[in-house]
């Protein structure tokens, strides 16, 4: 069965979806979480169950700083998630209500995405301050994305990971009449990885600007990417006079399903204008990883063997290790060591 890893922050929904005085029922990790934003435009996360008689807060309203039950009108904090009214107390009632709360999930809004921090143990207190930053992308400030959908994947987060970051399926999976449509071309790719902060990363390298699209960034184009716990995929094109980012954060429904989160960031300006096409574009590739993992699913059902090969399935080796050595460090209460080293990766694509 697959882990789902906590204590890190998860993209719960594209700001975008997420509208003044709008409550949105939402799945992580198992948990049912309900995202809200209030009239002020700030957001908040609950468990998105009342306490009073188990029905869930998302199908009630928001009223000022509170959420309030469709059923019997209880009310919660949304900076707290305590009780903070019960209309049907009388004066007689020896009730302290600021005792019955639901769990509140710390939740900030950076970069068009919504993120809410998954902790290991819902049933104390969160010390915000003690919290792990935000992930944030590097070159856009408070840019929000050009271009931000989601998808659902049928299968479980390791899947959807790895097979987003499955250097050697494209050829065969990304087929379209704009993209590889002619005779599979391969050539041997070697590429230098190194260590980063929970995960690595294809060490910066120039590329050659005779495709058209890499000419928009300047003369000079360089492509890095970084993969990091729990799930992020950050791929940045540099040029030497505009920068272009592609975002992927994978986060986990439940041990079965996964929602893949694909925004893509830019400073080039005119490029807004082909914003209809990019959508287009992006939900066709996208989809195209989506399709191929629920025809895997077939496969996976009867539990088979697997194999992993050096050198094309090296960053899936890889990512199971981060896995393995952050819930051992979880387990013995002791700093991540992370055990990538530096290395020469090559492979025919």
């Amino acid at each position: 069965m697959t882990s789902l890893l906590r204590n890190f922050w998860y993209v719960a929904t594209s700001a975008k979806n997420l509208k003044a005085g709008q409550l949105v029922a939402k799945k992580m990790l198992g948990e049912p979480i309900v995202i809200g934003r209030r009239t002020d435009g700030e957001v908040f996360a609950l468990r998105d169950i009342c306490p009073h008689r188990g029905i869930p807060l998302h199908h009630g309203w928001i009223e000022d700083r509170s959420v309030c039950c469709c059923y019997h009108g209880w009310k919660f904090d949304t900076d707290s998630g305590r009780c903070s009214e019960i209309p049907s107390l009388t004066p007689a009632d020896n009730l302290d209500i600021s005792r019955i709360r639901v769990f509140n999930y710390p939740c900030r809004e950076i970069q068009g995405h919504i993120w809410v921090f998954i902790p290991l143990d819902t049933k104390r207190e969160i010390n915000e301050t003690q919290l792990p930053p935000v992930p944030t992308i590097p070159d856009f400030g408070k840019t929000t994305p050009g271009v931000a959908e989601t998808f659902h994947f049928a299968c479980d987060v390791d899947q959807a990971v790895i097979g987003l970051m499955d250097p050697a399926h494209g050829p065969y999976v990304h087929t379209s009449w704009w993209w590889r449509s002619g005779p599979r071309q391969f050539r041997v790719k070697e590429k230098l990885y190194e260590p980063v902060p929970m995960g690595f990363r294809l060490a910066p390298y120039e590329m050659p600007v005779s495709a058209k699209p890499y000419k928009l960034l300047g003369n000079k184009v360089s492509i890095e990417i970084i993969f990091q716990l729990p799930s992020l995929r950050t791929e940045i094109l540099r040029g030497d006079r505009y920068v272009a980012c592609a975002f992927t954060a994978v986060t986990p429904i439940d041990e079965n399903t996964s929602e893949v989160y694909q925004s893509l960031y830019w400073t080039v300006p005119g490029v807004g204008l082909l914003k209809p096409l990019l959508r287009i574009l992006t939900r066709q590739f996208m989809g195209q990883d989506r399709d191929v993992v629920i025809k895997q699913q077939e496969g996976l059902s009867y539990s088979p063997s697997l194999m992993l090969i050096d050198d094309a399935d090296t960053q899936a080796k890889w990512y199971f290790r981060l896995k393995q050595e952050y819930e051992k460090s979880v387990l013995e209460n002791r700093s991540f060591q992370n055990p990538i080293e530096p290395r020469i990766l090559r492979w025919r694509s």
